[in-house]
C-alpha cells in the first residue's frame, strides 16, 4: 500500500502541476474569445436557470440539472480550499481564483452545449450525455470516450464517495463525539434513500438542498463582513495589489511570490468549480431544454455561483479577518476558516460545521450520478443497480478507514478525466461556436433544436 500511495501521490502532483493548470486556464481563455465572450449573457443565463422548459425533452428541469451540478462542486473547496490558497499563496491568490471563475464560465458553457448536442435517448426514455458521447459521436473517438468513463467511475468512488464520507464522519466525531461507524450507517441510509431513486430523485433533493445550504453559508459570510466592515475595502485592495506584489501583504506572507499566488489561486479555482473536468456536462445532458445553448447558458452560471460569488466571498472574509485580527493563525487553511467563523457569537462554529456537512453530502449525491452515468456508458443499464449498491457500501468504509491513498488516487483520476474532456472541447470548439452563433448571437434562444441522428 505504501508503494501504491507513493506512486499515486507523485502521479497526482505531476498531473496537477503547471502543465495542467496552463492547459485548463488556456482553454478557459481560448473558449471565452472563440465563443465571443458568452459571459456577457450572464443575466439571461440566470433568468433561464429559474425558468422551466417542461415542454422540451429531458429528464429533469434546467434548474434541477444546475442544482445537481452545483451539489457536486460546492463543497470544501469553497471553504477550506480558498483558505489553503490564501495560506500558501497569500491574499492575492483570491484574485487569481476569481479570474479563473470568470474565464471558466466559457468552458462550463461549452461543456453544457456539447453535452446536449450529442446526448442520446435510451430505450427506457432517459437521456444520457457528457464528454464520452461528445468524443464518440462528435469526434469518433470511442476509445478515448471509454477512457473518460473509466476515469470518471473511479473518481466517483474517491472524491465523490469515500473522501466526502470520511470528511463527514471525522467532523461529526470531532464536534459531537459520535462514533464514525454510527455516522457511516446514517450516511449510507440517507444516501441510499436518494441515490436508489435515480437522477430525478437526486435532482429533487439537490434542488432543495443546494439553494438552502448556499444561502445559509452566504449569510454567514455577510455577517462576518459586516462585523469586519472597517476592513473589507482594505482587504479587497490588498487582494488586488498582492496578486501582483505579494510582499505588500506583509507579515507571514513576505515569502510569497506572484507565481505562488497565481498557482494556488488558479489551482483552487479550477478544483472548486470543475470547469474543464467534464463532470458537470454529464447531468447537463439530462436537462429539459429546447436547444443546446439554453442549457449551456444555465450550466455557465454554476461556475459563476461557485467561484465568482462563493469563493470570492470566502476569500474576502478570510483576508478581512486576518487584517482585523492580527493574531489569527493562517498557516493552516482549515484552522483559518474555523477562526474566521468563530468570530460570529454562538452560532459561527456550528454554522461552519453544518455548511461543511451539507456541502459534503450534496457532493456525494452529485458524484453518484456522474459515476453511474460513466458505468452506464460502458456497460449500459445492466450495471446501474450494482454500481449504486457498491457506491453506498463504500460510503460506510469511507467513514471508518484512513484515506491517504484514496485521496491520491482520486486526485489522479480527476486530472485524467480532464484530459479527454479538454480534447473534446478544443477539437469541437468550431461546433460550439456554430451553435452559439445559431442560437445565441442570432437571438434564437427559443428555437427548438434539430435532433442529431
Amino acid at each position: 500500500m505504501e508503494t501504491i500511495n507513493e506512486f499515486f501521490s507523485q502521479l497526482g502532483s505531476y498531473l496537477w502541476g503547471w502543465p495542467m493548470i496552463v492547459l485548463l486556464l488556456g482553454t478557459h481563455v481560448f473558449l471565452t474569445f472563440r465563443l465571443k465572450v458568452p459571459q456577457r449573457k450572464l443575466f439571461t443565463a440566470i433568468r433561464l436557470s429559474i425558468k422551466k422548459d417542461s415542454s422540451a425533452d429531458g429528464d429533469v428541469s434546467q434548474f434541477g440539472a444546475l442544482a445537481t451540478a452545483l451539489a457536486a462542486t460546492i463543497g470544501t473547496g469553497n471553504i477550506v480550499g480558498v483558505a489553503t490558497a490564501v495560506a500558501l499563496g497569500g491574499p492575492g491568490a483570491v484574485l487569481w481564483c476569481w479570474l479563473t471563475g470568470i474565464f471558466g464560465m466559457a468552458t462550463k458553457y461549452a461543456e453544457g452545449l456539447l453535452a446536449v448536442k450529442y446526448r442520446v435517448k435510451a430505450e427506457d426514455g432517459h437521456f444520457y450525455g457528457g464528454p464520452m458521447y461528445a468524443l464518440e459521436r462528435g469526434l469518433g473517438m470511442k476509445w478515448l470516450a471509454v477512457l473518460f468513463a473509466v476515469f470518471t467511475a473511479l473518481a466517483s468512488f474517491g472524491i465523490g464517495c469515500t473522501v466526502q464520507a470520511n470528511s463527514i464522519a471525522l467532523l461529526t466525531n470531532e464536534t459531537f463525539g459520535i462514533p464514525t461507524w454510527i455516522v457511516g450507517i446514517f450516511v449510507c441510509l440517507l444516501a441510499a434513500a436518494v441515490i436508489l431513486g435515480g437522477v430525478k430523485a437526486i435532482a429533487r433533493v439537490c434542488t432543495f438542498l443546494v439553494p438552502f445550504m448556499a444561502i445559509l453559508y452566504v449569510i454567514g459570510c455577510i455577517v462576518i463582513l459586516f462585523m469586519n466592515s472597517g476592513y473589507v475595502w482594505p482587504a479587497v485592495k490588498l487582494i488586488v495589489v498582492s496578486a501582483f506584489n505579494p510582499s505588500a501583504a506583509g507579515g507571514g506572507f513576505v515569502g510569497a511570490t506572484v507565481m505562488m499566488a497565481a498557482r494556488y489561486g488558479i489551482a483552487r479555482g479550477l478544483f472548486s468549480n470543475e470547469s474543464g473536468m467534464g463532470s458537470a456536462p454529464i447531468v447537463a445532458a439530462t436537462a429539459q431544454t429546447r436547444n443546446p445553448v439554453r442549457q449551456a447558458l444555465v450550466s455557465s452560471t454554476g461556475t459563476f455561483w461557485d467561484t465568482v460569488i462563493i469563493c470570492a466571498m470566502t476569500g474576502i472574509v478570510l483576508v478581512s479577518s486576518i487584517i482585523a485580527y492580527p493574531d489569527i493563525t493562517y498557516a493552516d487553511g482549515a484552522a483559518l476558516t474555523k477562526v474566521a467563523f468563530s468570530k460570529i457569537p454562538y452560532i459561527g462554529a456550528p454554522l461552519l460545521t453544518f455548511g461543511i456537512l451539507t456541502f459534503a453530502f450534496s457532493t456525494i449525491l452529485g458524484w453518484s450520478y456522474y459515476g453511474e452515468s460513466a458505468v452506464n456508458y460502458i456497460e449500459h443499464q445492466r450495471a446501474n443497480l450494482f454500481y449504486r449498491i457498491v457506491f453506498i457500501v463504500l460510503l460506510f468504509f469511507g467513514c471508518i478507514i484512513n484515506l491517504d491513498t484514496i485521496w491520491n488516487i482520486a486526485d489522479s483520476m480527476n486530472a485524467l478525466m480532464a484530459i479527454p474532456n479538454l480534447v473534446a472541447l478544443l477539437l469541437l470548439s468550431k461546433v460550439a461556436a456554430q451553435e452559439t452563433d445559431k442560437y445565441l448571437w442570432s437571438n434564437r434562444l427559443d428555437t427548438e433544436m434539430e435532433e442529431e441522428s
